[in-house]
């Protein structure tokens, strides 16, 4: 089993039994995916006024919110391909909302050092990682390989706010957000010397 099919297989133990009784619900998939995007803005918005806490757990919330979407439209068969292209474009909204509003935090600080750098890097590396995907599989290419997805990179930065090691946090992201971009072109490099491509 690779590493694909176990964050499968794990999304699917946390998602299954929340996703039947929402699907009784009536509520939709793009609704759920809405709700993400607004927990994360208002998470970004917390965090830019200093309250890491909340900040993490409003991530935290954000990111179980986003597992559910995707699950939902398959559970209910109401998966279409408008909606996994509003998925990917809310998913980097919301990235892009919390990790403003931790710039936006750290700016505001005297001392702040490099963070603010460490943050756009970390940014424009999440930004990357479902760019490389997204233009392979625009291609005809699968590219699901890689260490930090969006749920890995929601985990530690939700972790990082939660226990006030944000620095510590992002500096893993920076890691392994780079780490996740070269295993992806890699993957298409190798894929694309066996189809002669």
């Amino acid at each position: 089993m690779n590493l694909t099919d176990t964050r499968r297989k794990l999304a699917l133990h946390i998602t299954d039994p929340v996703v039947a009784l929402i699907s009784k619900s009536g509520i939709t998939p793009n609704a759920l995916t809405f709700i993400n995007l607004a927990l994360s803005v208002a998470a970004g918005c917390v965090i830019a006024m200093g309250h890491l806490l909340l900040g993490g757990a409003l991530v935290l919330i954000s990111g179980l919110f986003d597992l559910l979407d995707g699950a939902l439209a398959r559970m209910t068969g109401k998966a279409t391909k408008f909606g996994a292209v509003l998925d990917s474009v809310v998913d980097r909204l919301a990235e892009a909302a919390v990790l403003s509003g931790l710039l936006i935090w750290y700016v505001s600080q005297s001392g702040a050092g490099l963070t603010p750098l460490l943050i756009l890097f970390v940014l424009t590396g999440s930004f990357l990682v479902s760019y490389i995907r997204a233009r392979a599989e625009g291609l005809g290419w699968q590219c699901q390989v890689g260490l930090f997805t969006r749920a890995e990179r929601v985990i530690v930065l939700a972790l990082g706010l939660l226990i006030d090691q944000v620095f510590i946090a992002l500096c893993v992201l920076a890691v392994f957000v780079s780490i996740t971009v070269a295993q992806r072109l890699l993957h298409l490099r190798k894929q694309g010397r066996i189809e002669g491509n």
